[in-house]
């Protein structure tokens, strides 16, 4: 039986950096290799099965953008309609890569699997951690049974729905919170501890199907997110009224609260059309809703992720 083919897709990073040392590992411009050259310096990709590469972007994740989302999205779908398709990896920086897993999980909802990978070393380190990351994601791409999309840092997978970067640093920079991580990679063995991701909102999948074929594409809705802490008060609200804001996301302290000001600022942007959401800005749990709260919560969602969840639902 002839093995089907893993689509890998560059989008720069980390994974993708050039540094002028070997010993630097933060001194590094990311995104100045191209995919191609990232695989071929990876001897055991060779015994990886077929694969096929494209580069879709070459950037910085803390630069990541709705075009980008966009392209990935149209690819992503592309590609998981080829029958000869077994699954797709992602390189991927690390600084945006969980939202961009919750957009793909939103939009394309995968039956397949669809993997993002990275790394916290640029390509030029004398340990990069880029190569394993990589063999693992392929490992993982090629399971039995995988579908949905997940993030595989440091042989540790991580459902697009709970992923976090936490570490600013560290080789395991990633976290899956008090949900815990999908599985591991041991050895080029996949160790499932549970399900796969499903589900999320269908109407988003609409919008960007739309979105793609057509001409001109409308702008995303203006989505801000503000913060809760001492002293908060309504003052980055009221300027972002001022700019046209359609959606308001709070990372709120502890289980949702909000300093009064803050709240009353938040309760005039809802009374006049703006969507708010209340998150957590607590690394884990999630905001619990009490009989009587005026401010809908996040369900479970990180304020980046409820911010694009929200983007999703204004832009369906």
């Amino acid at each position: 039986m002839k093995l089907k083919k893993i689509v890998i897709l560059g989008t720069g990073g980390t994974i993708a950096g050039r540094a002028a040392s070997a010993s630097d590992n933060i001194g590094y411009t990311a995104a100045q290799v191209g995919i191609e050259q990232l695989v071929a310096a990876i001897p055991a990709m060779a015994q990886a099965g077929p694969v096929l590469l494209e580069q879709v972007a070459q950037i910085d994740s803390k630069d990541m953008s709705f075009a980008v989302w966009e392209q990935l999205a149209r690819r992503v779908n592309y590609f998981l309609a080829r029958s000869d398709v077994a699954g797709i990896v992602i390189t991927h920086g690390t600084d945006t890569l969980e939202e961009t897993a919750f957009f793909l999980q939103s939009v394309c909802q995968p039956d397949k699997p669809v993997v993002l990978t990275c790394a916290m070393r640029p390509a030029t380190a004398l340990a990069p951690d880029g190569p394993q990351n990589m063999l693992d994601a392929i490992a993982v791409s090629r399971h039995a049974g995988a579908k949905g999309v997940v993030a595989v840092c440091a042989g540790t997978i991580h459902s697009a729905l709970e992923v976090q970067k936490v570490h600013t640093y560290q080789l395991d920079a990633f976290s899956s919170g008090d949900a815990g991580p999908l599985g591991y990679v041991e050895e080029g063995a996949v160790r499932l501890l549970r399900n796969w991701p499903t589900g999320l909102q269908g109407q988003a999948r609409i919008a960007i199907r739309n979105r793609a074929n057509s001409t001109t594409m409308p702008d995303w809705p203006h989505v801000e997110i503000v913060m809760n802490y001492a002293g908060a008060s309504g003052a980055m609200v009221e300027a972002l009224l001022a700019q046209g804001v359609q959606g308001l996301v709070v990372a709120a302290t502890g289980n949702g609260t909000l300093h009064h000001s803050l709240e009353a600022a938040l309760l005039k942007a809802q009374a006049a059309g703006v969507k708010v959401i209340r998150a957590t800005r607590c690394l884990n749990g999630r905001v619990l809703p009490k009989p009587g709260d005026t401010l809908p919560d996040s369900k479970g969602l990180t304020p980046v992720k409820a911010r694009v969840e929200l983007m999703l639902r204004l832009l369906a």
